[in-house]
């Protein structure tokens, strides 16, 4: 069979797995056995030999193995469970505490040995763990033989529950065929893909992950640069329908703008403009740093368009942010009486008022709409699309894309990132894009200030949060996980950190909390909440990395730092210093591993988001296989650009050499 086959049995069809245990699987998008194949681990854990309590140290992660002690704890607090209990061996004592976990009674018995696996922290002078995994001593000895898989999950799915599914379908559907010939895996390397699926996801050793997991990084980006190709050779200098003049429209705007464009601006609006007046479809990236200024010249490409007598569409990627673009552009319309009749179309707009816009979108009254995806819907049909931008595009899916170029006839295409990226790996990425960098701060800009302290120092981060919060400015705090399970060991999550906040700041402070789990009306609830400056500080995970733009928002405090990736640390920080005030970023090391310490200094040393994404590069390097994936940018199931490069340039080899 093909591994496409796979698509068509759903996941009650295996041994074990009924309609109620499916439903955990389904949130987190696996409906059948394909998408559990492709269901990739998000880290791996390697357990080492336990030690003794007495050589424990705090930031230490390991094992220890001990017995259960009497003074065993469980309350709930505001529907919250929370356990604590202390363990011991012969040469000392540590206190454990769970969250959620009611059922530890039952597991917890005083007299009991467990292997205790978590990351030691200091509460006072004693040492204690939170969330650690509780092993048997005779599982945990297998364990120290293998690679364990750790994958993201959702309430009432385990790392167990699917290495135990995926282990079924390699027993009853394993012999899938292999796509490529013999002769082309010789030629790059490649192991067999049901080798490399059943290896990725059952690893007896750090070699055969390796090997396992650059077959499935080639087989993303293989794909990927074969699309692009495609794309490149149907667009390279495809004669336009909506060929446009350079007016006095846009030269008045600049002039009358309360800032001078700096010269990254102005050169990127040059490359625009020469494109869209040249007689030929403009396919252009302006890749800039976070707070250069694309989104003005993504306006000035906008009033370039409708003076032209064409229509124009910007896709941004969440309805904030949507709603935030509307916001500047009605504002400049107004201000500087504008030639262009702006409308925001997104999924929460009404339905009496979709049709309307439909309406005038379709007559042409509307000449420039502002959306999310609801832009690119059936319902919406343009009289004379000829500009299509989209913010941050590599949110967007390929498809997604291209059906909103096919509302209009060979339009103009002009994609947006605020992602820096080494311009090697750019050159392979965007070979169907000509690419403009905005690579300058506008002048008003200060600074971000940096530093990156232990956990010892939380609490005075926590002062440091309420003098911002004081002085009338807002401040995230930023988590990678959504609550507490076994699996996230010693991670902050959200759930419980905001809770902890509660506790600990003024009660007079409005606290919020976003994640990716909440509905997509809620988490926008949420982000106007704290736009509009009813929210004091928002606990979030990564949900906010794009997407929201609030200039009072000064200080950003990011726990467990050392699990993101440089671009992506840059990309959060981005979300202050977006005002005239003084903005700072303090980055939480949850452990002292030297290595980890370097990668974060790149961030207090520099602000400029190319020279990370280079450093990123450097001191990531391929094989490093242990963490989640980082760089955020192309949404790759396994795939990272940078901790991948050369896999990127071999595929990029092999699709060179397909045409040779």
């Amino acid at each position: 069979m093909q591994i496409t086959d796979l698509k068509n049995i759903p996941l009650v069809k295996l041994k074990g797995i009924g309609e109620k245990s499916a439903v955990p699987f389904t949130k987190v998008g696996i409906e059948n056995l394909y998408d559990l194949l492709y269901y990739y681990p998000r880290t791996y854990q390697t357990y080492t030999e336990p030690v003794k309590v007495n050589e424990l140290d705090e930031g230490y992660t390991g094992a220890i193995r001990v017995g259960v002690c009497r003074d065993f704890f469980q309350k709930d607090i505001k529907g919250k469970t929370i356990t604590t209990v202390s363990v011991e061996d012969e040469t000392g004592r540590i206190g454990l505490t769970f969250f959620h976990l009611k059922y530890l009674r039952q597991v917890l018995k005083p007299g009991s040995i467990f292997c205790i696996y978590g990351t030691v922290s200091k509460r006072g002078n004693k040492l204690h763990m939170d969330q650690p995994q509780i092993i048997k001593p005779e599982d945990y000895d297998v364990y120290m033989q293998t690679l364990q898989p750790i994958y993201s999950l959702s309430k009432g799915l385990t790392s167990n529950a699917i290495k135990k599914a995926v282990k079924q379908v390699f027993a009853d559907y394993g012999e899938f065929e292999e796509v490529y010939s013999e002769e082309f895996r010789q030629t790059y390397g490649l192991s067999l893909l049901k080798d490399s699926l059943k290896r990725v996801h059952l690893p007896e050793e750090y070699d055969v992950l390796v090997e396992a997991r650059k077959r499935l990084v080639f087989d993303e980006f293989y794909a990927f640069l074969k699309a692009l190709k495609a794309s490149k050779e149907e667009n390279n200098r495809v004669v336009s329908n909506f060929t446009m003049i350079e007016n006095a429209y846009t030269a008045r705007f600049i002039e009358k703008l309360p800032f001078e464009l700096t010269k990254a601006q102005t050169n990127a609006w040059r490359d625009i403009c020469d494109d869209m007046t040249s007689g030929y479809v403009m396919n252009r990236l302006v890749q800039g740093d976070v707070g250069a200024g694309k989104t003005i010249i993504a306006f000035m490409a906008m009033l370039l368009c409708v003076s032209n007598g064409f229509q124009c569409s910007f896709m941004a990627p969440t309805e904030v942010l949507a709603g935030q673009h509307y916001e500047s552009l009605k504002k400049l319309v107004d201000k500087y009486d504008l030639p262009m009749h702006p409308v925001l179309l997104t999924g929460s707009t009404p339905a009496a008022e979709k049709r309307r816009i439909y309406e005038q979108i379709e007559s042409g009254e509307i000449d420039a709409v502002i959306g999310t995806h609801a832009v690119f819907q059936e319902k919406v049909v343009f009289e004379r699309l000829a500009l299509v931008i989209t913010d941050e595009q590599h949110r967007f899916g390929v498809r997604q894309r291209e059906k909103l170029e096919e509302k209009g006839d060979k339009v103009h295409v002009l994609v947006m990132s605020a992602t820096p990226i080494p311009r090697t790996l750019a050159s392979v990425l965007y070979t169907d894009l000509s690419v403009s960098i905005v690579d300058e701060l506008p002048k008003n800009r200060l600074p971000i200030k940096n530093c990156v302290v232990g956990t010892d120092k939380r609490e005075v981060a926590y002062r440091f949060l309420m003098t911002e919060v004081q002085k009338g400015h807002q401040a995230y705090v930023i988590c990678p996980m959504v609550e507490a399970s076994e699996e996230a060991g010693n991670l902050e999550n959200v759930v419980d950190y905001a809770y902890k906040l509660r506790e600990v700041m003024p009660k007079e402070y409005r606290i919020g909390v976003l994640h990716g789990q909440m509905k997509p009306a809620d988490k926008n609830k949420i982000m106007n909440e704290f736009s509009r400056g009813n929210i004091d500080i928002l606990v979030s995970t990564t949900v906010i990395e794009v997407g929201i733009d609030v200039p009072n928002a000064t200080a950003i405090m990011i726990e467990n730092a050392e699990r993101f990736g440089l671009a992506q640390l840059h990309q959060l920080r981005g979300r202050v210093g977006r005002g005239d005030a003084q903005s700072y970023c303090v980055f939480i090391q949850g452990n002292k591993d030297k290595g980890q310490s370097e990668r974060l200094e790149v961030l207090v040393k520099s602000n400029d988001g190319f020279f990370i994404a280079n450093e990123d590069l450097r001191l990531r390097g391929p094989g490093d296989l242990f963490g989640i994936r980082q760089s955020g940018l192309m949404h790759f199931a396994m795939g990272d650009i940078y901790q991948d490069a050369d896999i990127l340039m071999l595929a990029r080899d092999a699709v060179e050499n397909e045409g040779a």
